[in-house]
């Protein structure tokens, strides 16, 4: 009977202490979860929100396992998704906008400093990251340049906008490219 409550203590032990820890890795309170649904482009909660004076955009973000896909044509597997971030010049996003962009690639979350200006798209990979970790993403407004930065990690990507602050409307989480998701993606995201 001693072994017996022995193993038993030492497994209960053995799993509070697992979920102590898998309850670490949770983010915290006043994220707002963005799910993009299978087969589709656009995330939940895209609202439209104009910017203005816009010098910086500072968020936390979580991936989750929902972050790994396959594309169903494997050259697609490289395009860019949409995280976060907003238009610029009070113009359309196609116009000119920035943003950081993710992708799963060679079994790697990649973060991308994603741009557009006068119509031509340009990007940069800031680098990959872990799945489930809060990661702090900022775009920085800087004159003729975008600064972004995850992690502490930073690139710079060439700004042509005649505005000396961001003015347009925030842009979400989006899918694609040329495919739409191929499962329920979930992204959590809190402003700072």
């Amino acid at each position: 009977m001693t072994r017996f409550l022995i193993l038993t203590v030492m497994l209960v032990s053995l799993l509070f202490s697992c979920l102590k820890k898998e309850a670490l890795q949770v983010p915290e309170p006043d994220f707002i979860t963005y799910t993009i649904p299978k087969n589709q482009h656009y995330s939940t909660n895209s609202t439209y929100k104009p910017i203005s004076n816009l010098s910086a955009q500072v968020f936390l973000v979580w991936f989750d396992t929902s972050a790994r896909y396959s594309t169903v044509n494997p050259n697609n597997q490289s395009d860019i998704n949409k995280l976060y971030g907003f238009s610029d010049n009070n113009s359309t996003h196609h116009a000119f906008s920035a943003r950081i962009g993710w992708r799963w690639l060679n079994n790697k979350l990649e973060l991308l400093g994603y741009v557009y200006n006068d119509s031509i798209m340009s990007y940069r990979l800031i680098g990959d990251y872990p799945i489930n970790s809060e990661l702090r993403c900022e775009i920085q407004v800087k004159n003729s340049q975008y600064s972004f930065s995850v992690n502490g990690n930073s690139i710079s990507l060439p700004r042509t906008s005649s505005t000396p602050s961001a003015i347009g409307y925030q842009l979400y989480p989006y899918f694609g490219g040329d495919e739409t998701a191929p499962h329920d993606i979930k992204i959590k995201i809190k402003e700072l």
